[in-house]
C-alpha cells in the first residue's frame, strides 16, 4: 500500500509495518508502525512520531495522523512509543499521543539523562520546551519483544554518536533497519549537538553495518533519497557514508 500527500508518504515495507516518509519543506522526521502487535485496546506501535509543529509552521503531527488514518488505523489505538533519540523533531509530538491514547513511552536511559540535561539546552537552541513525559521503561541493548502471541521480535542496538543514548532498531525475519539520525541514505547524522560524538558514530556505524539487512530505514531524507531497498544498496551505503568518518 502506497499513499502520498504533500506531507507524508505512507509505504508499507511488511506485513503490519508502515513508514511515514516526510515530504514537507520544514523539518521533521520519518515515522514507523508497527500495526496491531501488542495485546489490548492500543495495539499499535510508534517509533518517532516527530514534531507537532515545525519551524515552518506545518502541523506535522496532525498530517501524520492523517497519514495514519488514511492506513486505517488510529493515533488514539497506539499503546507504546518509541524514541530512537530524545531530539525534538523525533519526540516533541510524545506528549500529545499520549494525551490521545494513554500510551507508554521508552527511550534508552542515557538518552532520557541527555533529554534531562544537555538535552534542555538543545530544546532552548530551537526555542522549545522540553517534552513532558516519563518513561514506562527504558530501552537495553538486547532484544524486544513486542506482543504475546505472533511476537514481533526486535534487536536493540546503543548506537551513540549523533546522540548519546540514540538506538537503533533492528527486525531479523524481514532484514530490516531502523537507524534514527544515525545513518541516512548517503549521509550521517550530524554531531555538532551537545554530546554528539563523531568516534562514536563511527563505532556505531561500523556495528550496524555487519547487519544482513535488505531495507534500511532513515530518520529523515536526503538529496539522494530515503528508504534503502536491497542488501547490495544497503551494503554500498554503508560503504559510502563511512568516507564521512
Amino acid at each position: 500500500m502506497h499513499q502520498s500527500s504533500k506531507y507524508f508518504q505512507s509505504v508499507q515495507l511488511a506485513e503490519g509495518f508502515y513508514c511515514y516518509i516526510w515530504q514537507g519543506r520544514g523539518n521533521n522526521c520519518n515515522s514507523c508502525l508497527f500495526a496491531n502487535v501488542l495485546r489490548g485496546e492500543r495495539p499499535h506501535v510508534i517509533v518517532d512520531p516527530g514534531h507537532i509543529t515545525n519551524e515552518m509552521g506545518e502541523t506535522c503531527l496532525d498530517y501524520l495522523s492523517k497519514a495514519i488514518e488514511g492506513d486505517g488505523f488510529k493515533v488514539s489505538d497506539i499503546g507504546l512509543i518509541i524514541n530512537t533519540h530524545s531530539h525534538p523533531d523525533h519526540c516533541q509530538a510524545n506528549e500529545s499521543v499520549i494525551k490521545k491514547s494513554g500510551a507508554w513511552v521508552t527511550l534508552s536511559a542515557e538518552e532520557d539523562e541527555f533529554r534531562n540535561t544537555l538535552g534542555k539546552k538543545l530544546y532552548s537552541m530551537f526555542r522549545m520546551k522540553a517534552p513532558q513525559f516519563t518513561p514506562f521503561f527504558f530501552l537495553k541493548e538486547g532484544t524486544l519483544e513486542l506482543g504475546a502471541k505472533n511476537k514481533t521480535t526486535l534487536q536493540v542496538f546503543h548506537t551513540p554518536g549523533h546522540s548519546p543514548g540514540s538506538i537503533c532498531l533492528y527486525w531479523p525475519d524481514n532484514k530490516l533497519l531502523i537507524t534514527g539520525d544515525v545513518v541516512f541514505y548517503g549521509s550521517i547524522g550530524r554531531t555538532d549537538f551537545p554530546s554528539g560524538s563523531l568516534s562514536l558514530l563511527k563505532r556505531s556505524i561500523d556495528r550496524l553495518s555487519q547487519l544482513d539487512v535488505e531495507c534500511l530505514v532513515p530518520g529523515h531524507n536526503t538529496e539522494y533519497g530515503s528508504i534503502i531497498k536491497g542488501k547490495l544498496n544497503v551494503e554500498r551505503n554503508f560503504q559510502a557514508v563511512k568516507l564521512f568518518l
